[in-house]
């Protein structure tokens, strides 16, 4: 069987996450908007579900909307108002697309990717809306300082409130990485509004949601039937979102222990990886870092070539995240942290999880090594 290091790109489908699921896809099929006893029942399931996943994130129900995905959640919270937004320069694609459409500023991170809060104090002007930092990094790992983020912004309004300021000031959170390996309830983190993905959680493919408390007034982006009380119209995803509820807290029951396997494993990756190739760069903060991420850099070398060098022996790795190597670009983030082009253009990123094991760490650290050992002797290095 392959060695598959692409957890922060995908995750398999829980069996027991299928099992929830698999009733709706079938006998349990009806319409939830229908009036007969049979979709009133599918309605009651779709509710409890969605009444579980907000109590896994601290919330109520009615402050969670479902959406198809990580993608749409994100848009969805940037759609709320318009003015000027905050983001940093690491944010996923999907952040950095949605405040192009507005006035925004980037704020830089260090060399560890790690943004410090007081430039995000200084990035935020008499018109700021939204703030949007990333609880972590899908590529580098990096964990973000949100708590203290959190803390300047409820500053920040208390200023306003002073001032007769009545512009709103929002913190949103994508966090859909960081779910399964840190706390993502909404009132702890300090966020107005929160994005997660069930993909990276052994969930369905394309169901997320967005939580937004009280105080936001979301903006409909799809209008139809009223769906997800009129923010996000469409017939309800009832299969999906069962599924989102029990890998969801499937996810945060064994997220301590859980992380504590996995930092292990990659750690004993990077040691011997590290002993072997003294030059290697392993970029992402040392102490703050998603336990299951690994991104190592070798100097000069290709890492496409590495990628499909890897797969031949049956080691399944990424060069950074899925839509980056998508579009054949060198990541943004690597350029935001300063790795220098030939650093960069070298770098693979491990990411571990359930299918991960000690044989598996120990036989894709023999065939990294291998291949690279490899790649030296062709380009003479």
């Amino acid at each position: 069987m392959s060695i598959y290091l692409d957890h922060a790109a995908a995750t398999p489908l829980d069996p027991t996450v299928l099992a929830a699921m698999q009733p709706y896809f079938s006998e349990q099929f009806y319409n939830p908007s229908s009036p007969y006893a049979p979709a009133v029942a599918v309605r009651r399931a779709y509710d409890d579900a969605k009444s579980r996943i907000a109590s896994v994130i601290g919330a109520q129900a009615g402050e969670v909307t479902m959406t198809a995905g990580a993608t749409e959640s994100i848009n969805l919270a940037f759609a709320t108002r318009t003015g000027h937004v905050v983001v940093t320069t690491i944010e996923h694609q999907a952040v950095l697309a949605a405040a192009q459409r507005q006035d925004h500023t980037l704020v830089e991170v260090d060399q560890h990717g790690r943004v410090n809060p007081e430039s995000i104090r200084s990035a935020i002007r008499p018109d700021t809306w939204l703030v949007s930092v990333g609880l972590a990094n899908s590529e580098i790992g990096t964990v973000q300082p949100l708590g203290k983020i959190a803390e300047i912004i409820r500053q920040e309004r208390d200023k306003r409130l002073e001032e007769g300021n009545d512009t709103p000031l929002y913190l949103h959170s994508d966090a859909s990485q960081g779910v399964g390996q840190l706390d993502v309830n909404a009132a702890r983190l300090g966020v107005d509004m929160l994005t997660l993905n069930a993909a990276k959680i052994y969930g369905p493919k394309q169901v997320g949601l967005l939580y937004a408390a009280r105080a936001v007034q979301l903006q409909p982006q799809i209008v139809g039937g009223g769906q997800e009380q009129g923010r996000r119209s469409g017939t309800e995803n009832v299969a999906g979102v069962i599924g989102m509820a029990a890998a969801l807290e499937q996810a945060e029951s064994s997220r301590k222990a859980e992380a504590y396997r996995l930092a292990g494993l990659r750690d004993r990756l990077q040691a011997r990886l590290v002993t072997e190739f003294p030059d290697v760069v392993v970029s992402g903060h040392h102490k703050h870092r998603l336990a299951g991420h690994l991104h190592i850099s070798f100097p000069h070398l290709d890492a496409e070539r590495l990628v499909f060098a890897l797969e031949m022996q049956d080691v399944l790795v990424a060069t950074g995240s899925a839509c980056a190597a998508n579009k054949g670009t060198r990541s943004h983030v690597l350029n935001a942290i300063g790795l220098e082009p030939h650093v960069a253009d070298g770098s693979l990123r491990l990411s571990l999880g359930k299918l991960t094991d000690e044989e598996a760490i120990e036989a894709a650290g023999t065939r990294i090594i291998a291949a690279v050992q490899q790649e030296i002797a062709r380009i003479g290095a």
